[in-house]
């Protein structure tokens, strides 16, 4: 994941007004974040922990989603749709995006499961197990990170296209 400033998230987000796009409250810590192990950007607003974001890199340019996480407490544990990680499943939380363009503004929404932390970039990099990584772990975690980058990608882009 390239860096990414302040104006370059608030310019990214597909999904509200330019209004919501301003208010957002976005990390503090964006010059101390390891860029390099991260696969997207995903954070909790501190004002309202109903409401998340995650910006990522689609086509050469930063794009950033809202998402608004579900009413209810999850009472199984579940698997997160992005990481797969099978070991980090009871931090799990059902998020819903609404749809960039016309299709946003008449209500049509998607939603995942993602972890509710958005750890999903250290859980595809953590060691595995010796029986899911057998003879070769590194094999493992390339291709967890490799189904992280398509399976987030492919959910901010189906937000994005409306």
């Amino acid at each position: 994941m390239r860096p990414l400033t302040d104006p370059q998230i608030r310019a990214s987000f597909v999904n509200c007004s330019r209004r919501d796009a301003a208010q957002a409250t976005l990390p503090a810590d964006l010059a101390g974040r390891d860029w390099d192990r991260l696969d997207y950007l995903g954070w909790t607003d501190a004002r309202n922990p109903r409401r998340a974001y995650v910006v990522t890199w689609l086509d050469d340019r930063p794009t950033g989603i809202v998402l608004r996480a579900s009413d209810g407490a999850t009472k199984r544990n579940a698997v997160c749709v992005w990481c797969e990680d099978v070991i980090a499943t009871n931090e799990v939380a059902l998020f819903v995006a609404k749809r960039a363009g016309a299709a946003g503004r008449n209500g049509d929404t998607v939603g995942t499961l993602i972890c509710a932390d958005f750890a999903c970039s250290a859980n595809a990099r953590r060691r595995p197990t010796i029986v899911e990584a057998g003879d070769d772990a590194a094999a493992v975690v390339a291709r967890r990170v490799a189904g992280l980058q398509d399976r987030h990608a492919r959910f901010v882009a189906s937000v994005a296209r409306g």
